[in-house]
């Protein structure tokens, strides 16, 4: 799977790309993508939101589930993706780039000391597969 370096990533499979002028390009990863299956259909606050770090912003919805998208930073929603309302499936085709969800602008830049790099993302994914996989015997 792909993790773009110039991204800060939440546990929660939501990414931050940081924009010029203090604003922040929101989107899911390519592992949640896959989890989820195609999309079929979202839910994402209004322009002019407030959204609050680890707060629930929206949801997704695809054949398989519902999910609900975590915000990874504070801040009020300047624009959405309107694309995606055509087409949501662009969240499958392209998670970092025409499948983005949300602009916002950002309420506190420290907050993106408490994401994870893209290596430390993999990481936790990796810890996280071993954890659900069972029991592995080693030597």
């Amino acid at each position: 799977m792909d993790y773009p370096e110039d991204l800060y990533y939440s546990r929660e499979h939501t990414w931050i790309r940081v924009m010029v002028g203090g604003r922040g390009r929101i989107g899911i990863t390519d592992y949640a993508q896959q989890e989820m299956g195609e999309i079929v259909y979202l839910n994402l606050p209004e322009e002019g939101s407030m959204i609050e770090q680890n707060e629930v912003f929206g949801t997704l919805e695809s054949s398989k589930t519902v999910a609900e998208l975590y915000a990874p930073i504070s801040g009020e929603v300047i624009s959405m993706n309107k694309d995606l309302e055509e087409e949501p499936s662009l969240i499958n085709d392209d998670p970092y780039g025409n499948g983005w969800l949300l602009t916002l602008e950002i309420d506190d830049p420290t907050q993106l000391e408490e994401l994870l790099s893209a290596a430390e993302y993999e990481d936790f994914l990796e810890k996280k597969e071993k954890g659900h996989g069972g029991k592995n015997k080693s030597g």
